[in-house]
C-alpha cells in the first residue's frame, strides 16, 4: 500500500519544480529593441489640389464599382484566381510556422511503453555460468521544458507572428491588385466595343460614299481619283476594326486568366460604365497610407519581425536552462505492471553556457541587425512608392479631365467640318480630298475620345488601388495591443 503514495509524492515533486520554473518564466526579460515607426519620408500633403474629405480607400470595392457585370467578374476572380490561392497558401504556411514557434514555449510531454526480454549468463565464482532470463516492461511519461528566461523563444514566436501578419497583408495586396486588373480589363473590353461600333458606323458611311462616287464615275460626272480616295478611306476604317477585334480577343484572354474561367461579356458602351458615386475621389492625407496600403502594413510587420529576430540573437549569448523529467512504472511481468509495479522517476535540470563557437553567435547578431536596417529602408521605400502612385494618379485624373473636355470640343468641330466638306464637294466647290481629310480626322479624334474616357476611368481605379482600397486592413498589433495579440496565439 506504500507504492501508490510514493507515486503521488514523486508527481508532486515534479509539479512543484515545474511551477517554480514557471515563476521564473513570468519574470523573464526580452532583448528585442522596441518598435518605433520610422518617420514617413514623404511630404504631409499630396502635390495635386483635391477636395477635402475622408480617403476613398475606406470604401469597399462592392460600393466603389457600380457596374453589375464588373462586380460579377470581380467576385468570380476573387473565388477562382490562382494568384489568390497561392497567396492564401502562403498565409497558411506562415500561420503554421507561427504555431510551431509558439509550441516551443510550453512543456513537451511524451509517453513511452518499452519491453525487453533476453537471456544472459551469470558467472558464479568457483562454478559454471548459469543462464538467467531477463524481462523488463515499463510505462513512462517524459517531460521536457526549455525555460525562456532571456526571451529567445518568445522573440522567435513574435518574429513568426509578424511574418504571418505580413503574409496576410500580402494576400490583401494581391486581392486589391486583382480587383484593379479585372476592372482595367473590363474597361478595355468596353473601350474596344465602343471603338469597334464607331468603326462599323464609319465603314457603313464610307461604303455608301464609295457607292455614290463609283456611280458618278460610271456616268462621267466623277473621277477615278475620287473613287480610289474613297476606297482608301474605307480600307483604313476596316483595318482599324480588324485591329480592334484582335486586341479585344487578346484582352478577353487576359480577363479569362484573371477570372480563372472563360468570360462571356455582352457588348456594351463604355459610357454606361459606372465606378464610384464619389466623383471627387478624395485621397485623404499621406499619413492614411500607413494604415490603408497593404504593402506598407506588410513592410512594417517585416520590420517588427526583424526587431524580434535581433532579440532572439541577443538572447542566444546567455545560458540555456532546460528541465527534463520522467515518471513511470516498471515490472518484470506484464500482469504485474499495474498491480505490483516498481515506481521510477527522474528529474534532470541542465544549464548550458556558450563559451566558444568561432564567432557564430556574434555573426548571427550582426546578420539580424543588418536585416533590420534593410527592413527600415524597405519600409521607407514602400512609403515613397505608395506616395508616388497616389500623386501620379491624381495628376492623371486632373489632366485627363482637361483632355477629355478639349477633345470633345474638337470632335464637335470636326463633325461640323466633315458635314460642310461634303456639302462643298457635293456642290462642286471642292475636291473629295477635303472630305477625305475631314472624315479621317473625325474618325481618329472619335477614337481618341473613347480612349481618353477609358483612361479617365482607369485613373480612378488606379487611385483607388494606390490608396489601398477594396478590403479592410487586417488587425494591427501595435505596442498598445501586444499583450492582446499574444493572447490570440493559436
Amino acid at each position: 500500500m506504500t507504492r501508490p503514495r510514493t507515486v503521488s509524492r514523486a508527481g508532486r515533486r515534479l509539479a512543484a519544480l515545474f511551477a517554480a520554473s514557471a515563476s521564473l518564466l513570468v519574470a523573464a526579460c526580452s532583448f528585442a529593441p522596441a518598435h518605433v515607426r520610422p518617420p514617413a519620408p514623404v511630404p504631409p500633403q499630396y502635390p495635386a489640389t483635391v477636395a477635402p474629405g475622408p480617403s476613398v480607400a475606406r470604401i469597399g470595392w462592392q460600393d466603389f464599382f457600380q457596374d453589375p457585370e464588373l462586380r460579377r467578374l470581380i467576385s468570380r476572380a476573387l473565388e477562382n484566381n490562382r494568384d489568390i490561392r497561392i497567396a492564401a497558401a502562403r498565409v497558411e504556411q506562415a500561420r503554421a510556422a507561427w504555431r510551431i514557434e509558439g509550441a516551443s514555449l510550453y512543456p513537451q510531454l511524451d509517453g513511452a511503453i518499452t519491453g525487453q526480454r533476453g537471456r544472459t549468463l551469470f558467472n558464479v565464482p568457483g562454478g559454471s555460468a548459469t543462464p538467467v532470463d531477463v524481462r523488463d516492461i515499463s510505462v513512462q511519461l517524459a517531460a521536457g521544458w526549455e525555460i525562456d528566461f532571456w526571451g529567445r523563444l518568445r522573440n522567435l514566436r513574435d518574429a513568426a507572428r509578424w511574418q504571418y501578419l505580413a503574409s496576410e497583408e500580402a494576400r490583401r495586396g494581391v486581392a486589391t491588385q486583382l480587383v484593379a486588373q479585372v476592372a482595367n480589363g473590363y474597361l478595355l473590353e468596353r473601350e474596344y466595343d465602343e471603338r469597334a461600333a464607331l468603326a462599323r458606323s464609319s465603314i457603313r458611311t464610307r461604303e455608301e460614299a464609295l457607292r455614290i462616287l463609283r456611280r458618278r464615275y460610271e456616268v462621267g460626272s466623277g473621277s477615278k481619283l475620287e473613287v480610289t480616295q474613297a476606297q482608301t478611306l474605307l480600307g483604313q476604317a476596316q483595318t482599324t476594326l480588324y485591329a480592334l477585334e484582335q486586341d479585344r480577343d487578346i484582352n478577353r484572354n487576359a480577363l479569362a486568366l484573371l477570372v480563372g474561367e472563360p468570360v462571356d461579356i455582352a457588348p456594351s458602351d463604355l459610357r454606361l460604365v459606372t465606378l464610384s458615386p464619389y466623383a471627387q475621389l478624395p485621397p485623404g492625407l499621406p499619413s492614411e497610407l500607413l494604415v490603408n496600403r497593404p504593402d506598407i502594413i506588410a513592410a512594417e510587420h517585416q520590420l517588427r519581425a526583424a526587431n524580434a529576430n535581433i532579440g532572439a540573437a541577443r538572447a542566444a549569448f546567455f545560458p540555456n536552462i532546460r528541465l527534463t523529467g520522467g515518471l513511470g512504472l516498471a515490472s518484470t511481468e506484464l500482469g504485474d505492471l499495474f498491480s505490483d509495479p516498481t515506481t521510477i522517476w527522474s528529474f534532470a535540470p541542465s544549464l548550458s553556457v556558450p563559451i566558444f563557437n568561432s564567432g557564430r553567435l556574434r555573426a548571427n547578431l550582426d546578420l539580424s541587425r543588418a536585416r533590420q536596417v534593410e527592413s527600415v529602408a524597405q519600409y521607407e521605400r514602400t512609403i515613397q512608392s505608395a506616395f508616388r502612385d497616389v500623386a501620379d494618379a491624381l495628376v492623371r485624373r486632373r489632366q485627363l479631365a482637361l483632355q477629355i473636355e478639349t477633345t470633345r470640343q474638337v470632335v464637335d468641330a470636326l463633325t461640323e467640318r466633315s458635314r460642310l466638306a461634303w456639302l462643298r464637294f457635293d456642290n462642286g466647290r471642292s475636291a473629295y480630298l477635303e472630305v477625305l481629310e475631314a472624315q479621317r480626322d473625325l474618325f481618329d479624334t472619335e477614337q481618341l475620345l473613347v480612349q481618353l474616357r477609358r483612361a479617365d476611368l482607369a485613373s480612378a481605379v488606379a487611385l483607388y488601388a494606390a490608396l489601398g482600397g477594396g478590403f479592410a486592413p487586417a488587425t494591427l498589433f501595435d505596442s498598445d495591443t501586444r499583450e492582446r495579440g499574444r493572447a490570440q496565439t493559436p
